[in-house]
C-alpha cells in the first residue's frame, strides 16, 4: 500500500499505529539528546507497511541487538530516504506466557541464572513475574532459596533492560514528548515516575525547558495543588529565581516575595492562598537550606554564598602588606620616564597614579569612560610590571613548566581579544582562565587555582556575583589583581552589580579616569557618551558631526530608515562585520527580528532563492551569515555574546547525523550545531545592546524611537554609543532620545555585597586598632547614619540645661 493512501486511512483509524520488529542496526545514535535512526525487521505492523524491513527514528538509548521492540508514532515520507517510522514512544516485548517468562529469565541476558531458578520464579510469582518485579524490586524476596546476589542481579538487568520502556511510556501519559522524556530520563533515570509523582515541581529546578506553569499543570493532574506545600514551595523559589534572572536582584525582600509569589499561585488556580502559609513555607525552605532569610531579606544559597565568598576573598587578598614598600618610588619614576620615551607617551597625572597604585596595591580597581585611557594605563602596567621585577614579557621565553607572571582576562572572548591586541600579550575568557566546561563546573574549585602574580580583569562591569566570586576563589594568596570598568555602563547579564558595589564600599583603592584624550581626535562620539552619562544632551545633538548624525524618523519608518544607510555604507565599501545595528527589544517593526531580516538580504540575499538555506522558526540561515552566541559553551571555546560566521550549512540527507547542520567560525574556532542546537545562535546584524557590551564596531547604528519606550534608560543609551569607535548614526525620534538621556535606571539592583564589605573593612579596622572617623564622601554618604553620635538626645536636651540646640558646649 502506498505511503500516501495510508495516511488517509489513519485519519479513520482510532488504534494507534505501531510496528513490532527485531532490531537489525542502529544507522545513528547521539549520545547526548539520544536521537537514533535505526533498522528493524518488521513482524507485526497496523500501518499497511508491507515491507519486511523498515527505518525507525526516536529518542531513545542504544536498541539491543536481536531483541525484539514495540514502536508507537506514526509513517512520515523523507524527501531522500523514502518511508521512515517516527516513533514517539517503545516499549521492549516482554514475555507473557509462563514459558516466554522461563526462556527469558534464562537466556544469556541474565548472566548466571539458570533455567531452574527461573522456573522456581516463574512458580512463586506467575506469568506477570517480569512486570511485579519492575514494579516492586522486593517482589524476589519471595522466591525461596534464591542467593541476594542474584536476585539483584535480575533486578539491575531488567530495569536496564525494561526500565526506561517503563518510564517513556509513564511520561507519554503525562503529555511528555520524547525528546522532554528522554532528558527527564537521563536525570532521574528509572526513579523518574515515582520522583515526578512525589513532587512534580522538581522538574521546575532539574530539568530544562520545564516552567512552573508546567509543572502545576501536572502536580493538578497528580492532586497536587491549591495550597499543598510542594506548590507553595515551588511557587517561592520559582519567583525568587525569576527575579534574580530577569532583574539581576541577589536578594527579594520577603513581603515582596511573598506578595508575587501569592499572585503566581493564584493566577494559574483560582485558589485563594493565605499570606500565613507561603510564609510558613519560606521557614521551611530555609530549614531545607534552598533559600537563605536575614532579617527581611530572601537569597537563593548559591547567591547569598557568592557575596560571601567575593568579601572574604577580597579580605585574604587584601591583607597582603609587601607591596607598599617593594621598590622606591625614585625607582618606579625613572622606569617610568624611561617607558615614557621608549613607547612615545606622556601620562597625565592621574595615569600615573593609576600605574602606580596598581603596582604598589593587592588590588585596584581602575575606571573611567571612553577616551580616558583606561587601555593606555593597562599598557603602561603591564610594561612597567616587566621592568621593575626584571620578567620578560615574551610568553615564547617561558619553558613549558614556567608560569607566565601576567594574566590578562575579560568576560568575552571579544574582549579578552581587544586585550591581547593592545598589550601584545595573551588573553583568555574567564570562564577559559577557571577551566569552566560548563555551569556543572561552578561549585568544584578545586582543580581551578589561577597561576600568575598580576592579574588584570577587563570589562568588570559585566561580571555578575557568581562568576565574581568564582573568579577571586581561584586566586593564589600571593598574588596582585586590577579590575577594569567602566561603572555607568549597563549591569551584568546576571544578578548582581559588582563593579558598582566595589566601587561604593570604598574597600579597595580605586583610580578614577575623567580627563578625555581621545577627544584629541577630533572624536564628537566621545563627547556625546560624557554628556549622556552626566544625564546631559549636547546642543548639537541633532547637527551633522563629521563621526555622527541624527536622522529623524518614526517607528514604522526606522526599518526603511536602516536599508537607506546600509546600503549606503555598503557601497562605500563597509561590511556587515564593519556595521552593527543595536536595538533593546525584538518585536516590532523597530524590533531586531525584523532588522535582522532586513540586513540579512542587505548583506546576503538570497534573491532568486537558488543558494541553499536553512530554516529554523523565524529565522533563515545561508552561508556567510553573520551570528551571534546566545549561551556559554566553553567546552568548544566559545561565548554568549560572540559574534561569527555560517561557513558551512548541510541539510539532513547531506549528512550522516541525518539533521540539518550549520558550522559556525568564530575569529578561526568552528563550531558545528544541529538541528536541536540551532536556538543557541540568531542573527547577529542587529543584536541587542546588552549583547553588545565587551565589544567596539566602527560603525554603530542605534534606533531610538517610542517603541522602545519600556527599555530606554541613560545607561543603556550610554552603553549603545560607547560601542561606536568611528561613526555612530542615530535614528528615531527626538522626544525618545531626550527621555533615555533624562530617565535614570529605576529598576535598583538589591544587593548586600556593599555593606558586607564595609562591615569586614570595619570588623578588620577594629581589630588591627586603626579605625578613623568616617569621611563624607559621595560614595558612602548613604551609609553615614545623620544621628551618629547623637543616641538619646532630643530638641529639648540643651534646653533642659537652659542652653539652645544651636549653642551646644
Amino acid at each position: 500500500m502506498k505511503l500516501e493512501k495510508q495516511h488517509a486511512m489513519d485519519l479513520f483509524q482510532d488504534e494507534e499505529n505501531f510496528i513490532k520488529g527485531k532490531h537489525l542496526a542502529t544507522i545513528f545514535h547521539n549520545e547526548q539528546n539520544l536521537y537514533s535512526v535505526i533498522r528493524v525487521r518488521v513482524e507485526e505492523t497496523n500501518t499497511g507497511l508491507e515491507d519486511k524491513e523498515t527505518v525507525i527514528t526516536g529518542y531513545f538509548p542504544r536498541i539491543h541487538e536481536q531483541e525484539t521492540y514495540t514502536f508507537f508514532g506514526k509513517m512520515q515520507e523523507h524527501p531522500k530516504f523514502g518511508p521512515q517510522f517516527q516513533a514517539n514512544r517503545f516499549q521492549k516485548d516482554i514475555p507473557n506466557t509462563k514459558q516466554g517468562v522461563i526462556e527469558y529469565l534464562s537466556s544469556d541476558l541474565f548472566n548466571g541464572i539458570g533455567k531452574k531458578t527461573a522456573e522456581r520464579i516463574v512458580g512463586v510469582l506467575g506469568e506477570n513475574a517480569i512486570s511485579k518485579i519492575l514494579e516492586n524490586p522486593a517482589a524476589l524476596d519471595e522466591v525461596p532459596k534464591l542467593a541476594p546476589e542474584k536476585a539483584q542481579l535480575i533486578r539491575d538487568t531488567l530495569v536496564e533492560h525494561q526500565g526506561l520502556e517503563r518510564v517513556m511510556i509513564g511520561l507519554a501519559q503525562y503529555g511528555f514528548g520524547p525528546q522532554i522524556a528522554m532528558r527527564i530520563y537521563q536525570v532521574y533515570e528509572d526513579e523518574a515516575l515515582e520522583k515526578i509523582a512525589q513532587n512534580p515541581y522538581q522538574l521546575v529546578d532539574d530539568i530544562k525547558g520545564i516552567g512552573f506553569g508546567r509543572a502545576d499543570e501536572l502536580g493538578r493532574q497528580l492532586g497536587i495543588s491549591g495550597t499543598h506545600p510542594h506548590r507553595i514551595q515551588a511557587g517561592c523559589c520559582y519567583m525568587l529565581e525569576m527575579e534574580s534572572m530577569q532583574h539581576g536582584h541577589v536578594y527579594v525582600l520577603k513581603e515582596e516575595l511573598a506578595q508575587d509569589v501569592k499572585a503566581l499561585l493564584e493566577e494559574y488556580q483560582h485558589v485563594e492562598i493565605p499570606m500565613d502559609l507561603i510564609e510558613n513555607e519560606l521557614v521551611k525552605l530555609q530549614e531545607e537550606s534552598k533559600v537563605i532569610m536575614e532579617e527581611d531579606k530572601v537569597y537563593l544559597p548559591s547567591l547569598y554564598f557568592s557575596e560571601k565568598g567575593i568579601v572574604s576573598n577580597i579580605e585574604r587578598i587584601m591583607s597582603q602588606t609587601e607591596y607598599a614598600e617593594q621598590f622606591p618610588e625614585s625607582e618606579f619614576l625613572l622606569a617610568l620616564g624611561s617607558l615614557e620615551e621608549r613607547i612615545g607617551v606622556e601620562y597625565a597625572p592621574s595615569q600615573k597614579e593609576a600605574i602606580q597604585k596598581a603596582l604598589m596595591s593587592p588590588m585596584m580597581i581602575l575606571t573611567g569612560g571612553p577616551g580616558t585611557g583606561k587601555t593606555t594605563v593597562i599598557k603602561g602596567i603591564v610594561e612597567l610590571y616587566g621592568e621593575l621585577h626584571g620578567v620578560s614579557l615574551d610568553p615564547q621565553t617561558y619553558k613549558k613548566d614556567e608560569v607566565f607572571p601576567i594574566v590578562l582576562a575579560a568576560p568575552t572572548g571579544r574582549a579578552a581579544k581587544r586585550m591581547a591586541e593592545s598589550t601584545g600579550l595573551p588573553a583568555m575568557t574567564i570562564h577559559r582562565l577557571l577551566g569552566m566546561t560548563g555551569m556543572e563546573d561552578l561549585d568544584d574549585s578545586e582543580e581551578r587555582q589561577v597561576e600568575g602574580k598580576l592579574v588584570i580583569i577587563d570589562e568588570m562591569s559585566m561580571v555578575d556575583t557568581w562568576l565574581a566570586n568564582q573568579l577571586l576563589k581561584a586566586l593564589p594568596d600571593e598574588i596582585q589583581v586590577i579590575m577594569v570598568g567602566d561603572e555607568d555602563q549597563l549591569p551584568s547579564v546576571g544578578p548582581g552589580q559588582v563593579l558598582k558595589d566595589l566601587l561604593k564600599s570604598n574597600a579597595i583603592p580605586v583610580v578614577r579616569l575623567t580627563d578625555i584624550y581621545r577627544q584629541k581626535d577630533g572624536s564628537s562620539i566621545i563627547e556625546l557618551a560624557h554628556h549622556v552619562k552626566n544625564g546631559r544632551i549636547p546642543e548639537n545633538i541633532f547637527q551633522m558631526q563629521a563621526d555622527r548624525s541624527f536622522i529623524r524618523c518614526s517607528s514604522g519608518q526606522v526599518a526603511e530608515a536602516v536599508e537607506k544607510v546600509v546600503k549606503s555604507a555598503k557601497r562605500k565599501g563597509y561590511t556587515a562585520k564593519d556595521i552593527q545595528v543595536l536595538a533593546p527589544m525584538y518585536r516590532g517593526p523597530a524590533g531586531i527580528d525584523r532588522l535582522n531580516s532586513l540586513l540579512q538580504n542587505i548583506f546576503n540575499p538570497n534573491e532568486n532563492g537558488a543558494r541553499k538555506e536553512l530554516k529554523h522558526g523565524d529565522a533563515v540561515y545561508r552561508i556567510g551569515d553573520k551570528v551571534l552566541q546566545l549561551v556559554n559553551q566553553p567546552e568548544h571555546g566559545v561565548y554568549n555574546g560572540d559574534i561569527g560566521e555560517i561557513v558551512s550549512l548541510f541539510t539532513a540527507k547531506e549528512n550522516t547525523e541525518k539533521q540539518d547542520m550549520l558550522i559556525v567560525s568564530f575569529d578561526g574556532i568552528e563550531v558545528t550545531y544541529t538541528k536541536p542546537d540551532f536556538n543557541q545562535i540568531t542573527l547577529a546584524y542587529c543584536c541587542s545592546i546588552h549583547k553588545s557590551q565587551g565589544s567596539e564596531f566602527p560603525v554603530v547604528i542605534l534606533p531610538v524611537v517610542r517603541s522602545y519606550y519600556r527599555m530606554l534608560r541613560r545607561n543603556l543609551l550610554y552603553t549603545a554609543i560607547t560601542r561606536s569607535k568611528k561613526i555612530l548614526i542615530l535614528l528615531g525620534e527626538e522626544p525618545a532620545f531626550r527621555m533615555g538621556v533624562e530617565r535614570e535606571d529605576d529598576q535598583k539592583r538589591k544587593t548586600t555585597l556593599c555593606e558586607k564589605l564595609v562591615e569586614a573593612l570595619k570588623t578588620a579596622q577594629k581589630e588591627a586598632g586603626t579605625e578613623t572617623a568616617l569621611s563624607l564622601t559621595e560614595e558612602n554618604w548613604d551609609r553615614v547614619d545623620p544621628m551618629i553620635g547623637m543616641a538619646g538626645i532630643t530638641p529639648y536636651t540643651y534646653a533642659e540645661e537652659g542652653q539652645t540646640a544651636s549653642q551646644p558646649d
